[in-house]
């Protein structure tokens, strides 16, 4: 484990984790030495906090198998919601017309492309509820996405679902593609909407939008505001750029090995690979928890 700043664990009080790549394993299980241990200090009074960038909906089995409660970020910090049930605190919509131009450039660069909406157009209804996955045709990538990540897309005109009555936005849009083109995305994107939209990585070949003013950081600092943490008692967790305004938000951070390099370079420590549950090994090790977190 590398470290950069000496840490007390006596004064941490919450754990920002991200998802794929960090706390999961890379077919996007939860190891048992993970769920053993995150199980272990939430018993202890350790708030774990969800930074992701999935949708609630596929995130809540997770939530659930370690009894994580409370505000958590979703869709990179779009949404906040309240754990368990996915009720929204607070949103933030992507425009309409985003979604309209992302589906043009989908289809002339032959690329797949996918929508989150809101349940009925309007996610300040109250109570429980799921987001709408939408797609144009099933192809290679949607399976995956579906396999990946458990969510069942609707088929449907994007551009005729984003004119529906009464929606006022999309959640997040997101590109699954050739890395190599994302870059012709980006700049295509941002040279008709510029700071209008927030772009991040979130994973080698998703390249994702949402409003602007949206990231993990502000979401993050949204719960610490509801939960009444100071950044000193955080520490974030995070592998992909899109963690990275997470990092600077908490007062300490944290990279798996098999984090991007840019990633690892900003984190106060590193740790063994998520593949070998070294998110695991790290939290036993700094908190005294003994082999296995047992």
């Amino acid at each position: 484990m590398r470290q950069a700043k000496k840490i007390d664990p006596s004064a941490i009080k919450a754990l920002a984790i991200d998802l794929d790549g960090t706390m999961l394993l890379p077919d996007a299980s939860l190891g048992t030495r993970t769920l053993r241990c995150l199980k272990r200090l939430i018993a202890r009074g350790i708030q774990v906090v969800i930074c992701t960038g999935r949708a609630s909906g596929a995130s809540t089995r997770y939530c659930e198998a370690i009894g994580a409660q409370g505000p958590m970020v979703f869709f990179n910090g779009a949404i906040i919601a309240e754990m368990p049930g996915a009720r929204p605190l607070s949103f933030a919509m992507l425009p309409l017309e985003v979604v309209g131009y992302g589906a043009d450039l989908a289809r002339g660069m032959d690329l797949h492309y996918q929508v989150f909406f809101p349940p009925s157009g309007d996610p300040d209804r109250g109570g429980s509820w799921r987001e709408t996955l939408v797609i144009e045709k099933r192809r290679s990538e949607s399976e995956f996405y579906q396999q990946h990540t458990g969510m069942v897309p609707v088929v449907a005109d994007l551009k005729e679902f984003a004119a529906s009555p009464g929606l006022r936005g999309a959640i997040k849009a997101m590109f699954i593609s050739d890395p190599m083109l994302q870059g012709e995305i980006s700049r295509k994107m941002s040279g008709r909407f510029g700071d209008r939209i927030y772009m991040t990585r979130t994973y080698p070949t998703f390249l994702e939008l949402m409003a602007a003013g949206v990231s993990k950081g502000e979401g993050l600092k949204t719960v610490m505001k509801l939960r009444g943490l100071k950044p000193g008692e955080v520490i974030a967790f995070g592998d992909e750029e899109n963690d990275l305004p997470m990092f600077a938000v908490a007062g300490f951070s944290a990279a798996p090995s098999s984090a991007r390099e840019k990633v690892r370079g900003a984190a106060d420590f590193v740790f063994g690979p998520n593949a070998q549950e070294g998110l695991a090994l790290f939290l036993e090790e700094l908190f005294g928890l003994g082999e296995g977190g047992s």
